[in-house]
Order: structure tokens, then sequence, then C-alpha cells
């Protein structure tokens, strides 16, 4: 099967070799000028190693990263953790994004990625789709595969009227420094003062990832890095996450990230004959919960066992927007709960009930 594939990000490139691995002929259409991996480190839960297993780059993956056992922490520095959950339920590993959006790209094959590539749009025939691009060429395939973010053109045509719309003044702040003499175990996440929440974690051996965000941010004045520092100063009291302040003001103005959070609406339809939505594209969620790649990861592996079983492409999509849909109704109940989560206990206990939960109804197909 031809297949082209729009975007060649995480959940892409995930895709792509998932499906290569399955037979496919694919085409993977990035229009950056190069692989590229926006954000600094990445939660992988179980459910998504599972899907490196199967490509053959499990070890690969694990072996770059570093398992987190999550803590959360009040604003006195004060550690807790829901009761009545496996352990499983606490624990994902942190992958550096270049690092692993690299590996994806080498399992792909780097001939296969046409770069300053940019869809504009396609055109579905009963036969096959013809992917139209900015350059004005014309690709032509059995299945167009929509990994193309928030900002996807491949939803915008597919589903009119399903732009990303602004998460009301939510921000969020991260970066990638050199480690320190700070607690090497991390504090993974601290519930602060006006709707705040943050804390940092080491990615690799010599790197170490802060993050902080915050709900109903108000205006944004200063720098990047004031506007990060200004929200890690109400995540906790005195004596408490002197690390992450030091790490925040050691970072290179040009090294801070900042987001203002996109949120893509729940949509009527992810699928049609010969298209498909998958990760950020058909559901770009708040990065609070911690598993929107994860959760991408597994649309790619429902997708290519949906695919593989037939009986037809339109049949085999269909299969594969029922079961995903389904499953989201759910994420979003849970993420709202964990938003709207008041303390450090109240948090910890929604968010073990989410993990708990996605990690026991997770496809293994």
């Amino acid at each position: 099967m031809r297949t082209v594939i729009a975007g060649g990000g995480l959940v892409g490139l995930t895709a792509a070799a998932s499906l290569r691995s399955a037979g496919h002929e694919v085409t993977v259409l990035e229009q950056a000028p190069r692989v590229r991996a926006a954000g600094a480190g990445i939660g992988l839960w179980p459910n998504a190693l599972r899907e490196f297993d199967r490509i053959g780059i499990g070890a690969d993956v694990r072996a770059m990263g570093r398992e987190i056992d999550t803590w959360f922490f009040d604003t006195t520095g004060h550690p807790v953790r829901a009761t009545g959950y496996d352990a499983s339920a606490h624990r994902f590993l942190l992958v550096p994004r270049p690092r692993l959006n690299g590996l994806l790209a080498d399992t792909v094959g780097r001939d296969r990625i046409v770069l300053d590539a940019r869809v504009t749009g396609y055109t579905e025939h009963e036969s096959e789709v013809a992917v139209h691009l900015a350059s004005g060429e014309e690709l032509r395939a059995d299945l167009l595969i929509g990994a193309d973010g928030v900002y996807s053109r491949v939803r915008a045509q597919l589903v009119p009227g399903s732009d990303a719309a602004v998460h009301a003044g939510h921000h969020a702040w991260r970066a990638v420094v050199p480690a320190g003499d700070e607690r090497p175990e991390g504090t993974v996440l601290t519930i602060g003062r006006e709707r705040t929440r943050g804390g940092y974690a080491r990615v690799s051996e010599g790197q170490t990832m802060w993050m902080v965000n915050q709900f109903e941010a108000g205006p944004l004045t200063g720098t990047k890095r004031d506007r990060a520092l200004d929200r890690a100063w109400k995540l906790a009291g005195p004596g408490w996450h002197d690390d992450l302040l030091r790490m925040i003001e050691r970072t290179p103005e040009e090294a801070v990230l900042e987001s203002g959070i996109m949120l893509v609406p729940p949509l009527s339809h992810w699928t049609s004959g010969r298209v498909a939505l998958i990760g950020d594209a058909a559901h770009g969620l708040s990065p609070h919960i911690s598993a929107g790649g994860t959760l991408g990861i597994e649309d790619a592996g429902v997708l290519r066992a949906c695919l593989a079983a037939g009986p037809d492409t339109a049949t085999a999509l269909a299969r594969y927007e029922d079961a995903r849909t389904t499953r989201f109704d759910r994420v979003r109940e849970h993420a709202a709960a964990v938003e709207q989560a008041s303390g450090a206990a109240e948090f910890a206990e929604r968010y073990a009930e989410f993990s708990h939960w996605m990690l026991t109804t997770a496809p293994t197909g």
C-alpha cells in the first residue's frame, strides 16, 4: 500500500516506521527543512513502548531515557502519592525528543522523508488520494495520514471548522539544561499557588529538563525566562525549589521554550475512505496530563492493526476511528479532572486514576 504521511514529528515518524514494518510503501512529508523535535523531553508510558518494541527499537528507546518514579509535592515540599495503585501507575520513561526523533527517522529511512514539503490539501478519488504540496507537486497514494499537529492542513479539509482553539490563559515554559548538583531523582511536579505547576527531572545522564506552567496566567511581561521565573516563585515557599529557580536563572534566554497551549476540539469524524488523522492533528490536548505523545503512538499502533485486519481501507479506517474516538471521550474526562485538581493530594489521586485507566485499557494488538 502506498501511504503518505503529512508530518515528520514523533507520531508521524512512528506511524511511518510501524506501517513500513507492515509492508507499506511510506513517504513522510515534513514542512521543516530538517527532522526536528518541538519540545525538550517526552514522557513515554508502557503502552507506547510496546509499539516501539514491535517496530524493533524498544531497547534503543529505553537506553536513551530515564525511568521516572512520579511523586507530587505541595508548596512546602511534602511528597504525596495516591495509594491503592500498582507501581506502574506512577512510572514512565522520560526521553530526549531530538534523539528519539532522530532514531525514528533512521528507522523509517531518511530517503523516505521529504523535507521542505508543505501539504496544502488533497483530492480523494475512489481508487487513490492525490496529495497537494505548496510547491505545486502532487503525490498519489492509497492512503493519506494527517500527523501534522494542532494546525493540521489535512484536518482543516477533512473536518471544516475544526481549527485549534486557545486554551485561554494556559502557558508553559521548559528547557533542557546541563545537569548540576540538583537532586538526581528530580521533583517531577509541584502543585503551587495561583494554578501553577512545575518541577524538573533528569532526562539523561548529563541533562535535566525543567518545566513550569500556569492556567489563567494573565498578562505576560518581561522575557521568557522572567516569565518562567515568576511562575516558579509561585510553586513553593522558602527553601523548596531553590534548585529549580537556579536552573531557570542560568538557562540562556534562547533555550527557553514558551508555549501558549492550543486545543483541538472534539471532531465529528477522524477519517474518510482514504484519509485518517492521528496524534495532535486528531486530538491535540493540554500537555498537563503528560500522555499526548504516548496516546498518539497508540493511534499509530491501532491504525496499523486495523489496516492489517482489512478487509479494505475504508472499513479499516472506520474501525480505527470508532476505537480511538471512544477512547478519547474518556481521555478528555480524565484530563479535565486533573486540570481542576486544587492541591497536591487531589492532583495525585486524579492523575493515578488516569494513568491506571490508560494502562489497563490500552490496546495490545
